[in-house]
């Protein structure tokens, strides 16, 4: 996620914006028992449990486990350890160790300590959410309430969800906030004997990185985001301003496709294209592909195209067989390689909503949610509604009301902070709001980028910045404009199918692939 919300633990005391730090000390340190569990892509990869209170409060009371990951330091001298997140909420970390220890230069990974995790609640983290298995089982209702039954039928599937969620996990869901999983950090910390850590977050996991500095600001060495949340928007606020921004990247696709004509021969006007992808969407409202793809199922195969432009030859080839030839597999097959949301998705979006519904308030009244929804899809009507029955759960949601962690923070060594100028999950301006939040923080801006995740992806001028400050910690100062510290150019554009190998990044791929969107 993309980047949602979430349940603030009784023993957080987060008043008027402030988090109340646990003293470093006031747990006792465990013993990590480290294991092979590399694969052929990351043989290196060692696995271990820890386990951590539910409630930081009561460090003696119930226990739970985290699922940790690590590829050792090979150098002389460590720089300790590198703590890396993909985001989510609801993203598995473990295998992103791996590939952030192979995709950075090869010296200065050896000097680190490559530490993935499973937050609580995800993954091999115990025990793993999985509020209603088969949420997302298709074909589900047209998420445009064009009728008050379409309504209904939607309201009831948020309002299912979220019940279910509190049957199940009554015990578990208080404990379930973006501030435990900071705290947990910590405990990971202590078990590595590390007096200090240096993190490395995507998406949700710079919000997650940032609460972690506010909270141990002395715990820090070195704090790298990339794609960044903005902190004063979260959660709901955060969500209107990503269906804007998605649904400029859904029309930056309607013109790449426009610009390969000779390939998609689906016309070389923009918006003629972008009727035609509604004219689809109509279509398969009445009359889903293969029993499996109608209007939901259709947006969520072209969400992705939001997040990473290298999905877009992909959808463009099944769009292009849809329309002239009148093909379901192309997107049907497109679906289930991007969109579909089962299985281990299911636990991610429990999290997602576990985490997001509780971390700060959302609007209680649905009156409120559909004026809002219904005016942001009279300009951005792509992601509009499919958002908003994404994030319905939390409109139901038992929490009390909660204020967004104030990660406003002098005390931090320099941080380094990377972000895409048309970055449609996390828009520009929470990069700039973070940028000033932190002091002395450097920004690192990719002009005209749209990626979501956009280091150790292929653009050497990104990676130049992160390698150096990972090594000594230098970082850029005001070289760029507009507050930034420094600009690079952003990465091609991929190319049709025949030729996309000249221009897409499979570490690009690879990376899009780990990281802990919202699909």
């Amino acid at each position: 996620m993309r980047t949602r919300a979430a349940v603030l633990c009784a023993a957080a005391a987060v008043l008027a914006g402030s988090v109340t730090a646990v003293p470093a000390g006031a747990a006792p340190s465990a013993h990590l028992s480290w294991k092979k569990c590399g694969t052929g892509d990351y043989p290196t990869l060692q696995c271990a449990l820890l386990k951590v209170p539910l409630d930081q409060a009561h460090p003696s009371g119930r226990q739970i486990t985290l699922a940790l990951s690590r590829v050792p330091h090979t150098a002389k001298t460590s720089q300790g350890p590198l703590l890396v997140n993909p985001g989510g909420p609801g993203g598995s970390g473990l295998t992103l160790a791996g590939f952030v220890a192979s995709a950075l230069p090869r010296d200065v990974a050896a000097q680190y300590d490559v530490i993935g995790f499973d937050p609580r609640g995800v993954g091999r983290s115990s025990p793993a959410l999985n509020c209603a298995p088969g949420h997302f089982r298709t074909v589900r209702p047209d998420t445009v309430p064009a009728t008050a039954a379409l309504e209904r039928t939607n309201l009831a599937r948020a309002k299912s969800f979220a019940a279910a969620c509190g049957r199940k996990y009554a015990d578990l869901l208080p404990y379930m906030d973006t501030v435990s999983a900071a705290r947990d950090m910590d405990a990971v910390r202590r078990a590595l004997g590390a007096r200090r850590i240096s993190y490395f977050g995507y998406s949700y996991g710079t919000y997650l990185g940032a609460v972690y500095a506010k909270l141990y600001p002395q715990r820090v060495r070195r704090l790298v985001l990339d794609s960044i949340v903005d902190p004063t928007g979260v959660w709901y606020q955060d969500n209107l301003a990503q269906e804007y921004a998605f649904n400029d990247r859904h029309r930056a696709l309607m013109a790449w496709i426009a610009r390969y004509d000779s390939t998609y021969h689906l016309g070389k006007d923009p918006a003629e294209i972008e009727a035609g992808w509604y004219a689809m969407r109509a279509a398969l409202a009445k009359k889903p592909a293969e029993g499996k793809v109608g209007a939901a199922e259709l947006e969520d195969t072209f969400i992705p195209g939001g997040y990473y432009d290298g999905y877009w030859p992909y959808l463009a080839e099944a769009f292009a067989a849809y329309v002239r030839e009148g093909k379901t597999g192309p997107l049907v097959e497109a679906y289930q390689n991007f969109g579909a949301v089962g299985g281990s998705g299911d636990n991610g979006y429990s999290i997602y909503a576990a985490v997001q519904c509780r971390d700060a308030s959302w609007p209680g009244s649905w009156n409120r949610w559909r004026a809002d929804t219904w005016r942001v899809y009279g300009k951005a009507p792509f992601m509009a509604w499919n958002n908003a029955w994404y994030n319905a759960p939390c409109a139901f949601w038992s929490a009390a009301r909660r204020r967004p962690v104030n990660i406003a923070n002098a005390g931090l060594p320099p941080a380094l902070l990377f972000q895409a100028t048309d970055d449609a999950a996390t828009p520009y301006p929470g990069g700039v709001a973070v940028h000033r939040l932190l002091a002395r923080s450097s920004l690192v801006v990719e002009e005209g980028g749209g990626n979501h995740g956009i280091t150790l992806s292929g653009n050497a001028c990104l990676d130049k910045y992160l390698a150096a400050y990972l090594t000594d910690g230098r970082v850029p100062r005001g070289a760029g404009s507009g507050g930034a510290d420094a600009v690079c150019a952003k990465s091609p554009d991929p190319k049709p199918l025949a030729a996309k190998a000249a221009s897409t990044s499979s570490r690009g791929s690879a990376l899009h692939g780990l990281l802990g969107f919202r699909r």
